[in-house]
């Protein structure tokens, strides 16, 4: 970095504190980069992007209150010059395919060497796309996901175990129409049952 030019101002939002501060060190060590927020929570993403100016944001996936990739899309709309970085343990296609359509301008896996993600950072601000090569040639094989919104919204529901009336009524739904959706689901996803369809499309990345 040159004398009068900017850092890097980034956000790291992960939940898992261990995690967030040994990211925020390693990054910290890049003369260019400056972490100037950290959140644990990904319903405090934009509060933060917007309270300490950053220019890149980077999200984990799994978060409370919140996923990275709920919090990307909220982000592309609010601070669309803001760029995102999603950076997960979750190696899976759906979530891939999901980060780019809400926006991420990177993708790449927890594992990888901290000089990497230092050089998806320097590039996403210059307008480029970073993805996992590995995560990108999987998701063209995996395809699009073939789950409807309500789908994905009835299979997490069930995920907890609910029988249909008790999913009838937290999703303010007839028995009949969850009943309807479970069954699409379980055939989209050549599932046995809904336990079995709740976790193909979780390992997929598709909830």
């Amino acid at each position: 970095m040159t004398a009068d030019a900017a850092p890097i101002r980034i956000l790291l939002a992960e939940d898992q504190s261990m995690v967030r501060e040994a990211l925020a060190a390693l990054l910290g060590l890049e003369p260019d980069i400056e972490v100037l927020a950290q959140v644990a929570r990904g319903d405090e993403v934009v509060a933060a992007a917007r309270a300490h100016d950053v220019n890149v944001a980077l999200l984990d996936i799994e978060m409370p209150g919140m996923t990275g990739i709920e919090a990307a899309a909220q982000l592309r709309a609010s601070l669309p010059s803001l760029k995102i970085v999603i950076l997960t343990t979750f190696g899976r296609p759906g979530y891939l395919r999901g980060a780019m359509e809400a926006g991420a301008s990177a993708f790449l896996v927890k594992d990888a060497p901290a000089a990497q993600l230092a050089d998806a950072v320097r590039k996403v601000l210059a307008g480029e796309r970073v993805i996992d090569p590995t995560l990108a040639a999987a998701a063209l094989a995996e395809g699009a996901n073939p789950l409807t919104d309500r789908e994905r919204e009835v299979l997490r529901a069930a995920e907890s175990g609910a029988t249909n009336a008790e999913l009838a009524a937290r999703l303010h739904l007839s028995q009949g129409t969850v009943r309807n959706y479970l069954s699409t689901a379980i055939q989209k996803l050549a599932a046995r049952n809904r336990t079995e369809a709740v976790r193909t499309a979780r390992e997929k990345g598709w909830l």
